[in-house]
């Protein structure tokens, strides 16, 4: 529901421009997006690209408001989604359904499969970036039929979608970035004094979404545990609750920042950063702290933090170990606090383990970038007409 280009943000977002940009590139397909409006999107430049084109539909709008009242009024419990979404999808397809192409590409919605199947659309694929269809989801076998592939961002995430029916059509495309954008660089136009810190402080960087699922607590309360024994760390939080949400704080970061009282001169919380922004402030940590307590799908923060050159700790979560297994720190959700201060501690004590790590970790780095990403997208759709 962010719009495309990913002026808003959005690591979904910015996978589909990554491959939108691939095609413009390579010129290989005629693609249209669907995607809400939004005026920062007015004069960027992607628009200008003949290969792929923008359909907009204005969600913001009084009209749309109004209409969107309306269908909340009639919402029924039998629709896939909120009302909100079910409003967007029916602007969608009062344009879709005069249209014919060769193939519909569902981002991260299989509801759409289910809509889409039942007005008799045939061309259907998703591609899965959250743990959002498996054999208790609705209408899971309906949906599962009606796709000729599912492309998912990790293994986990396939073996997820295997639970409902193994099937050749499942298939693994691993998430990409921008490697050029994230590596290290040899001067930033940030700096320890930028954020507070003192030159000789040892930082540790979270970044990424700030909500109950990320481990961002846990870790404050690691630190909490490691204020007398290690005087010198410090925690920058990069990011924010939602998207390009800067300034507004929820009760959840409102509960982190009550809780880090005792050490409120050893945290930063920098608020959401611009995404052209953050390998700067990724530069600035000796190490990165990640400690997913869910299921995480794949771990985009994860790839980035090792292109930056970050000795990494994270946790046996979803998909992350199939991004960072033999480079990364990787401990257990089970007792977390005690293996995240025991990790922490390990890195801090052991520079030269953290500069291998920082080697290994940019070496592997190299498997997830964009261009790689976009290549295997477009092949596995195009497999479709071998």
């Amino acid at each position: 529901m962010l719009p495309i280009p990913a002026v808003q943000g959005g690591a979904v977002e910015n996978l589909i421009d990554f491959y939108l940009e691939y095609n413009n590139n390579n010129k290989l397909h005629e693609i249209t997006v669907y995607s809400p409006w939004n005026a920062k999107i007015k004069t960027h430049p992607t628009l200008s690209s003949d290969v792929n084109h923008y359909h907009y539909i204005n969600v913001n709008s009084l009209k749309a408001k109004i209409e969107r009242r309306l269908l909340k009024f009639f919402h029924s419990s039998k629709d896939y989604y909120n009302y909100f979404i079910e409003y967007y999808f029916e602007k969608v397809y009062e344009d879709l359904k005069k249209q014919d192409y060769d193939y519909l590409i569902l981002e991260n919605c299989p509801g759409y499969a289910y809509k889409l199947s039942q007005r008799g659309h045939k061309k259907l694929i998703l591609h899965l970036h959250n743990n959002l269809l498996h054999s208790t989801s609705r209408y899971h076998e309906i949906i599962f039929n009606s796709l000729l592939k599912i492309l998912t961002v990790s293994d986990f995430v396939k073996g997820r979608v295997s639970s409902i029916q193994p099937d050749s059509k499942i298939q693994t495309v691993l998430n990409g970035i921008d490697l050029k954008r994230f590596s290290p660089k040899s001067n930033s136009p940030v700096s320890h004094k930028t954020i507070g810190f003192r030159d000789d402080d040892f930082v540790i960087v979270y970044s990424g979404r700030i909500n109950k699922d990320k481990g961002l607590s846990e870790l404050i309360d690691a630190l909490l545990l490691l204020k007398e024994r290690l005087s010198r760390v410090k925690l920058m939080v990069l990011g924010s609750s939602f998207f390009d949400n800067a300034k507004n704080e929820d009760d959840f970061i409102r509960s982190l920042k009550e809780k880090a009282k005792n050490i409120e001169d050893k945290i930063v919380f920098t608020g959401f950063i611009p995404y052209n922004q953050v390998p700067d402030y990724l530069q600035l940590a000796d190490i990165a702290v990640l400690p997913s307590m869910w299921d995480e799908p794949f771990g985009l923060t994860v790839v980035e933090a090792m292109a930056m050159g970050l000795p990494l700790i994270t946790t046996r979560s979803g998909g992350i170990p199939e991004i960072c297994e033999g480079v990364a720190t990787i401990v257990d959700r089970d007792n977390i606090v005690n293996n995240l201060t025991t990790a922490i501690v390990d890195l801090y004590n052991n520079p030269e383990k953290r500069k291998q790590m920082a080697k290994s970790s940019i070496e592997r780095a190299q498997l997830f970038d964009k261009e790689t990403y976009a290549e295997h997208f477009f092949a596995a759709i195009e497999e479709l007409n071998e």
